[in-house]
């Protein structure tokens, strides 16, 4: 029996080769857009923020499951800014721990974008709220503001009767009290972990307070 072997011709092998490389060159496509939705925005495109409107989020860190434990079941969002105007740009202000800028950057107030806030890596949800009176929300706004630009420390011991360091949640009773609007109903909850004995104030605290109306839930 004769064995006939077929000899591809070159114009076919080129063909071959350039299919592969089609291939290739897609699954590289398609997974660098996994890697860059993963490293996107919760944040709506069609939500319009305002300075000194509120903003909350939920991770999925160690510390926002902390936060939620301690919230039991009103717990829905675990950190807390506030929207500032820097400069003409939208900008959110909140105090936070490990999430540094820079190698060696200390646990601070900083100020970030709001997709930055909202990225993927650090949201699973998140909502805007809105002062009733949006004076009082400008003038809040402002003390936040200052507050980064003092480059004031992240408060671990989560004291609020020092406003030299601050914790999320202390950072926006502090700018609504200096803009002469105290919020109401906002209390302390002692945090029902172990070996934590503070009384501080929830997100939730903040996300309940009747000072202000939910903009946005996402």
């Amino acid at each position: 029996m004769t064995i006939r072997t077929r000899t591809l011709s070159r114009p076919y092998c080129i063909y071959m080769n350039r299919c592969s490389l089609s291939l290739v060159l897609l699954i590289l496509l398609l997974a660098c857009t996994d890697r860059q939705a993963g490293d996107g925005s919760i944040l709506p495109q069609d939500c319009r923020l305002r300075v000194g409107d509120v903003v909350l989020r939920c991770g999925s860190g160690l510390l926002s499951h902390a936060v939620l434990m301690a919230e039991g079941s009103r717990g829905v969002y675990s950190h807390v800014g506030v929207v500032v105007d820097s400069a003409g740009v939208l900008m959110i202000v909140h105090a936070v721990p490990d999430e540094p800028d820079f190698e060696g950057d200390a646990d601070r107030v900083k100020m970030e974008r709001p997709e930055a806030f909202f990225r993927c890596t650090r949201a699973q949800r998140g909502a805007v709220l809105r002062h009733r009176d949006s004076l009082v929300a400008h003038k809040a706004a402002i003390h936040a503001l200052n507050a980064y630009q003092r480059r004031v420390l992240f408060d671990h011991d989560y004291n609020d009767a020092d406003s030299t360091r601050m914790y999320c949640t202390e950072l926006i009773v502090y700018a609504f009290d200096r803009a002469g609007a105290g919020l109401h109903d906002v209390e302390h909850q002692r945090l029902p972990l172990p070996g934590l004995d503070y009384e501080c104030v929830l997100p939730s605290d903040i996300f309940e307070c009747r000072d202000f109306y939910l903009l946005k839930r996402f």
